[in-house]
């Protein structure tokens, strides 16, 4: 009967050398002859074996693996990261594994103490625990956040902030006087961030600017905020990222109020998908696959060394992407009828 696994020693049988040997060549090809490793090599990819993350950690102290924990897998912002922290953690010859903690703190500390037993260190995508809670965490465990400052924890930041005082800039420069800010999750370390920058920008413009609560960063979250916008005085929305905007741009759709024509839409993030839908999502964009494979770099760096990287918080530029969900502010021209926004405030 054909075996469906096979094993070090079957490895060893074929080459005629100890399962130790085996061992050696796969973990440390440098302690054999190069000849030997290489008969090893080729044997172990003939018969498809490969030595578990638990046995590369007995013999090295090593798992040669790293997680990757992302607060939402089905977010499209993630794909981008995902990639460059996949290609960074390969060309170093290490696999990553991908976790999704599902926006929920309580998840995302059970797989990091999962992490610590299977992995070499973690990048943390949008962390959701405390500050407490990580930098007591990486004091025992490497990781690298994205997305977040921590003091004595490596990062990488997409700085958006800038990019999101242009879009106020540029929401001015349509004549814009009115705008709502449509919040994300309260556990985010940038919300805050995010309004305030928005909230200021607007103050110097003067321009009257709302908060319209805290939301989930989904599609949902922005469909269900459509009759709040559409009923509200606003002629401009920025969203917390692009999956909200999309949402919201489907639901004033239902309602039958008019993109750019009635209100302006911005997401942030430019996500897979925002300049394919209509109208064109205007948003702000900043390299997550650039973050994902700085991440990586600044956790490796430290697996391999035991120390901080040379280089703890990194940056990654964001810019405003100006498409058609952005246009001029509207004016209700006199003697015409009532737009679908006009009836929904007064309804």
């Amino acid at each position: 009967m054909e075996r469906s696994h096979a094993t070090i020693r079957d490895v060893a049988a074929a080459v005629g050398v100890s399962p130790a040997t085996v061992s050696r060549a796969l973990a440390r090809p440098e302690m054999v002859a190069s000849d030997t490793a290489e008969r090893v090599r080729r044997a172990a990819e003939a018969l498809g074996y490969s030595p578990s993350p638990q046995a590369r950690w007995l013999h090295t102290g090593k798992s040669e693996a790293i997680t990757l924990v992302l607060p939402d897998i089905t977010n499209p912002y993630f794909f981008d990261l995902i990639r460059g922290a996949q290609h960074e953690a390969a060309r170093a010859g290490y696999t990553q594994m991908l976790v999704d903690t599902e926006e929920s703190a309580d998840l995302e500390r059970g797989h990091l103490i999962a992490a610590r037993r299977t992995s070499d260190g973690a990048v943390l995508a949008g962390p959701r625990l405390s500050d407490a809670d990580l930098a007591e965490l990486s004091q025992k465990f490497p990781i690298v956040s994205v997305n977040r400052r921590i003091k004595g924890v490596p990062s990488v930041l997409i700085d958006t902030l800038p990019a999101l005082e242009s879009v106020v800039d540029h929401l001015a420069d349509l004549g814009h006087r009115d705008i709502a800010y449509l919040g994300g999750p309260e556990s985010a370390w940038f919300e805050p961030r995010r309004w305030q920058a928005v909230k200021s920008a607007a103050d110097r413009h003067r321009i009257v600017c709302r908060r319209l609560g805290f939301h989930p960063p989904t599609l949902d979250a922005g469909e269900q905020s459509a009759e709040t916008v559409a009923g509200g005085p606003e002629t401009a929305v920025i969203a917390y990222n692009d999956l909200q905007a999309l949402g919201l741009l489907h639901g004033l759709g239902r309602l039958g109020v008019a993109v750019p024509d009635e209100i302006s839409i911005v997401g942030c993030d430019d996500i897979f998908g925002a300049d394919l839908v209509h109208p064109s999502l205007t948003t702000v964009a900043g390299s997550a696959e650039l973050a994902g494979k700085l991440a990586t770099q600044a956790l490796l760096e430290r697996v391999t060394t035991g120390k901080n990287p040379r280089r703890p918080n990194r940056t990654v530029p964001a810019v405003l992407r100006i498409r058609s969900s952005t246009g001029p502010a509207p004016l209700r021209a006199a003697g015409k009828p009532d737009g679908p926004r006009q009836r929904l405030r007064r309804g």
